[in-house]
């Protein structure tokens, strides 16, 4: 799980930013980050969570 969070995280943050500079729409990036971050560590949290432990495959 923890390659596919990374996969949509970086294809998410693609998208928006080519859709900045296409000019389809804008974004206020600090305003948006000053806002948003508790979310940042909130979906660190749950992609930690969700990553399969190496010790229970054993």
């Amino acid at each position: 799980m923890k390659g596919h969070f990374a996969a949509i995280a970086l294809i998410v943050i693609g998208a928006i930013a080519l859709g900045v500079n296409l000019d389809l729409f804008e974004v206020d990036l600090v305003a948006l980050i000053r806002k948003w971050w508790p979310l940042a560590l909130i979906a660190l949290g749950v992609g930690l969570f969700l990553t399969p432990d190496d010790r229970s495959r054993r």
